[in-house]
């Protein structure tokens, strides 16, 4: 079985890259398949219960435009603009939502070591596995006792 298009989803960290170059490696293997690479963004409004009475639109734009610039700078130079995507909602149900309608077949994931299945994966990755109607590859990264930047 080839892969014929990857999505690469990724929290912004330094590991990120880390991540990517996994999926740029498998995706060479494999006849030089697409890549996408998404970053999620928590609603404001859900992270804080709906209960600030303010509007909350101004910032969760500045955290896009934030978001956006930062996966080009991870995504350059093996990901054109076009396949770059800032999605708002929640991590796992979205990932799954662009692989959905994306025809993705594999998700590529960063796992941060911990104890235990669950805190292996971590909440995001295990919901992707979990869900996922491809094939899930959760790249483990940081190392045991370096601190990422979560």
């Amino acid at each position: 079985m080839s892969y014929h298009h990857i999505l690469v989803a990724v929290d912004l960290t330094k590991d990120s890259h880390k991540i990517l170059e996994r999926a740029v490696v498998i995706a060479e293997r494999n006849n030089g398949a697409k890549i996408s690479i998404m970053h999620t963004l928590e609603p404001l409004g859900f992270a804080y219960g709906g209960d600030i009475p303010m509007d909350l639109t101004s910032i969760q734009d500045q955290l896009d435009d934030h978001a956006k610039k930062r996966l080009t700078e991870i995504a350059a130079p093996h990901i054109p603009e076009t396949d770059q995507y800032v999605v708002v909602g929640m991590p796992d149900t979205e990932i799954h939502r662009f692989a959905e309608e994306h025809d993705v077949d594999l998700i590529v994931v960063g796992s941060h070591g911990r104890h235990g299945f669950a805190l292996l994966l971590g909440s995001t990755s295990t919901g992707v596995l979990h869900g996922a109607q491809c094939d899930v590859l959760a790249v483990r990264v940081g190392k045991k006792g370096e601190k990422s930047d979560e």
